[in-house]
């Protein structure tokens, strides 16, 4: 891996309308990655989609599927969100009572295994499943709902993640708020991995949307 700057331009704020042509969109825009947040509308209030859909769209992009699964069981879904083409599942720490079997059932399945944290959930619940991790997901808005304002505090959440993780090959991904102006805050902690949604999906068409991700890009790279 190098260490570049990755956008994944996160669905969710897309027209729902047009999907398919809005990942196709985002991918000739420059997108790296697309992410996909999956909400049951139990562990979080809002409710989007589920596996059906990630398969459709897995016919739009050769982009890697970033799948986000904001969800209260996890484990029984693992299987089907990797049939579907998800190339990295996250998961809650919070959802997960076994996170340690969770990750090496993730890959297991021959995927890339993320944990996702909560802002108030402290870093140190990863200390002893490092090894079975390949992104760490930093909430830094409270999740459910797309447009949420930047929580701050959580840059310092990073920069502690970053330090934990020492030398291991493990990317730190950011998700809420992030835009031109948070995005090199953020990148300056130690996130490699940018989701933006709202930030990305402004203006009409696939020329605003490589105006906006280049603009994120360019702010975290400064």
């Amino acid at each position: 891996m190098t260490d570049d700057i990755i956008i994944a331009p996160s669905i969710l704020a897309s027209d729902f309308a047009r999907l398919g042509d809005e990942v196709a969109a985002i991918d000739r825009a420059g997108a790296d990655w697309i992410h996909l947040d999956v909400m049951d509308g139990h562990f979080v209030p809002n409710l989007t989609f589920g596996p059906p859909i990630i398969k459709a769209l897995r016919g739009v992009t050769n982009k890697l599927f970033d799948a986000h699964l904001m969800v209260s069981n996890p484990d029984a879904l693992l299987d089907a969100y990797a049939d579907a083409g998800s190339e990295i599942i996250t998961v809650h720490a919070e959802a997960c009572p076994h996170l340690d079997r969770t990750l090496s059932r993730i890959r297991e399945l021959g995927c890339k295994a993320g944990v996702s944290l909560n802002p108030h959930t402290p870093a140190s619940v990863l200390q002893h499943v490092l090894d079975r991790l390949d992104l760490i997901l930093v909430m830094t808005v409270n999740p459910g709902f797309g447009g949420q304002s930047f929580i701050a505090p959580m840059i310092d959440k990073i920069a502690s993640i970053r330090d934990m993780i020492a030398d291991r090959n493990i990317i730190i991904e950011v998700d809420g708020g992030v835009t031109a102006e948070t995005a090199p805050l953020v990148a300056a902690a130690g996130a490699r991995a940018l989701v933006a949604g709202s930030a990305v999906f402004r203006g009409d068409g696939e020329a605003a949307y490589r105006a906006n991700i280049d603009a994120i890009r360019s702010a975290a790279s400064s």
